[in-house]
């Protein structure tokens, strides 16, 4: 995770608290958070700390708590400010960063303040990007695709009723949220982000908000990026938008969530690099040699059907802490959790069959019977956590491969071990489904 950098505070004219951060280097990039984490969690969540890395690698960007959320002031939630308000806040955090002028990156429901921004500042806006934007919300003569007006109140109300369990994020960021786990994460998230009262609030305030007569006025480089499957706000917004900002290029992505630094941003942020620096980004592959170790619970089916799924969901819980606590033992990073099976690397073989062997005898003695194995090669990252390359495949064939209570290794990673001292037996040539050629496998320990 990349060193986060200190919060400061500043003050707007009526002398409400804004809490904001500056990080990297380059033109200046105002990036407002809202309801997407507070900053002073940005940095925590690996997905919103790799998209602000890659932020910073090209600019120097300006994150910060718009009133009302996070660390900046609270506000009476009947007297929120919306749109108005939002862009002084903007004004505000530049001033005290020293930016005289700077591209505005925004979303959701940001994005109105933003180009109003843009539109009455044309003097300190160099560029305007925005992502899954609107400036209408409701439903109108130029917006039939928006909102109806007599829905906003249900609308608002059920955000009200989910912000704090982790239903919101599942609703704008489902790829963030796979399972119950993800869901407590970002519940966690959400209630450290806003208050429900104050979130209801804010939203009903920017939905019934129009900014559409100030888009010919904006004067800046615009780009417009919209997600093709965002439920939040469909992409016919972000086209309106760009239809009414001049010159204003759009561009509709592949892609659910609703958040742009959820999902597969890898793309999102190489149109807004060469948007912004006129560069057009090299395709950059982050190639590294890693150990990959792949676990799951032998006859998890036959589990289930015999103890039932509220027996089974506490074997599952128990199961996955003692992986997780091995893993922190062993220096191993999680890359995801798939029902009863784990994926994870290490940057040394070795650490990975000792951390595999306590797994797997640590949940012997629980009763718990699982199959592992491990492979070292080449992963391929393509902006985002996701690892892909065929190592990642050998990788998962071998543990498919392994019996109950057994660990097994390719020979890549019997060589990088031998004179270790770690015990590996001949288990003999393998056929390894999806993967050319034989692999002779070692069982390891035990």
């Amino acid at each position: 995770m990349p060193e986060p950098p200190p919060t400061r505070y500043t003050t707007t004219v009526d002398g409400t608290y804004l809490a904001y951060q500056v990080s990297g280097e380059g033109p200046d990039l105002v990036l407002p958070v809202t309801g997407s984490a507070a900053v002073e969690l940005v940095w925590e969540e690996p997905a919103f700390s790799g998209f602000l890395a890659r932020l910073a690698s090209f600019s120097r960007v300006v994150t910060f708590d718009p009133r009302g959320f996070g660390s900046s002031g609270r506000l009476d939630p009947a007297a929120i400010p919306a749109v108005q308000a939002w862009k002084d806040d903007i004004l505000a955090v530049m001033d005290a960063a020293g930016s005289t002028r700077a591209s505005i990156l925004s979303w959701g429901e940001a994005s109105p303040a933003s180009m109003f921004f843009a539109a009455t500042c044309p003097g300190r806006t160099a560029s305007l990007v925005l992502v899954n934007a609107y400036a209408r919300y409701l439903r109108g003569p130029a917006t039939p695709w928006g909102l109806p007006e007599e829905l906003v109140a249900s609308y608002v109300a059920t955000i009200r009723d989910l912000w704090g369990t982790g239903g919101c994020f599942a609703a704008v960021a489902p790829s963030l949220v796979p399972d119950e786990r993800a869901r407590r994460h970002w519940a966690r998230v959400e209630r450290l982000t806003a208050t429900p009262d104050v979130l209801e609030a804010a939203t009903r305030a920017v939905f019934v908000s129009d900014v559409s007569e100030a888009l010919p006025a904006v004067q800046a480089p615009t780009l417009v990026l919209s997600r093709r499957g965002d439920r939040h706000v469909r992409p016919d917004h972000g086209a309106f938008v760009a239809g009414r900002i001049p010159g204003a290029r759009f561009l509709e992505l592949p892609g659910d969530d609703h958040v742009p630094y959820a999902g597969e941003w890898g793309g999102l942020l190489d149109g807004i690099e060469e948007f912004l620096t006129g560069c057009k980004p090299a395709p950059v592959l982050d190639r590294v040699l890693t150990t990959v170790l792949f676990t799951d619970i032998v006859a998890s089916t036959e589990h289930v059907a015999e103890l039932g799924d509220l027996r089974w969901r506490g074997v599952l819980d128990e199961h996955h802490a003692v992986v997780r606590r091995t893993l922190e033992q062993f220096r191993g990073d999680e890359v995801n959790t798939t029902g009863d099976g784990f994926f994870a690397t290490f940057d040394g073989p070795a650490r990975a069959l000792q951390c595999a062997c306590a797994i797997r005898d640590e949940l012997a003695r629980r009763g718990i019977a699982i199959r592992a194995g491990v492979h070292t090669g080449e992963v391929e990252r393509h902006g985002g956590s996701d690892l892909t390359g065929i190592a990642v495949h050998i990788g998962a064939r071998v543990a498919a491969t392994a019996g109950p209570g057994e660990v097994l290794a390719s020979r890549t990673v019997r060589d990088l071990v031998a004179g270790s001292g770690i015990a590996v037996a001949d288990r003999g040539d393998h056929h390894l489904k999806g993967v050319p050629d034989t692999g002779r496998l070692f069982a390891v320990g035990g």
